[in-house]
């Protein structure tokens, strides 16, 4: 019988191992998983290299993971607002390496990881200083930039409902990255606010298929 919802969060953090690429979703503290990092941040490990849309708000969540020294390196979109002072604190210091990707741009690379392709063709980025010392082409009259895919060990991401197969559904913007995050990673780890019954979610909203997700676990508000 499968069912993905049997391991206790200790018992599936102790997967994650130093140095591993952790796609984390949300966008900024909508969808966070928070619960998720918090049992990241207590299992301790070192070196990671995190994805995620932007780099933590105030000092919760993945601004917390970052104070804690954790993540060497982080792959986002909008590492600066008005509340990520832990990230600035830490970039100015040196301690921590910034990859900085359009929105568009990380969404399609994770996308395209999931789906198994080995490379895209954006325009976004073409002509500035993110496309320095990457491939260009001129395709249909228009200039690209040649984007490779962003693949994880791990994917941590929250969802509003899940089964004991590993189906989920989301709760409107809770719903961003989670999906594509949940195809481009060897172990995607869910949490959710509640396990429904087998048949309880109807096919037609179920928005991440079982086959993505490895680990369920319920975090009741």
């Amino acid at each position: 019988m499968i069912d993905k919802t049997e391991l206790s969060l200790k018992q599936i953090m102790e997967k994650i191992q130093d140095n591993a690429t952790i796609l984390i979703g949300g966008f900024g503290p909508a969808g966070q998983p928070a619960e998720l990092i918090d049992a990241l941040i207590e299992r301790g490990v070192t070196g990671l290299t995190i994805v995620s849309n932007n780099a933590g708000n105030g000092d919760y969540g993945l601004a917390r993971l970052l104070q804690t020294g954790a993540v060497k390196k982080i792959i986002c979109s909008f590492p600066r607002q008005a509340d990520s002072y832990v990230f600035d604190e830490l970039y100015r210091a040196g301690k921590i390496e910034l990859e900085v990707v359009p929105q568009g741009n990380l969404a399609c690379r994770i996308q395209a990881a999931g789906m198994g392709l080995g490379a895209i063709y954006t325009p976004t980025g073409y002509g500035t200083l993110l496309a320095e010392g990457k491939e260009t082409r001129h395709i249909h009259g228009k200039d690209y930039v040649l984007e490779y895919p962003i693949r994880a060990d791990f994917a941590l991401i929250k969802a509003h409902q899940g089964d004991r197969w590993g189906n989920l559904i989301y709760y409107k913007s809770a719903r961003n990255f989670g999906p594509i995050m949940a195809m481009a990673a060897d172990v995607t780890i869910a949490q959710v606010q509640s396990v429904v019954s087998l048949g309880e979610l109807d096919p037609e909203v179920i928005v991440t298929p079982g086959i993505f997700v490895q680990h369920v676990v319920e975090v009741t508000e």
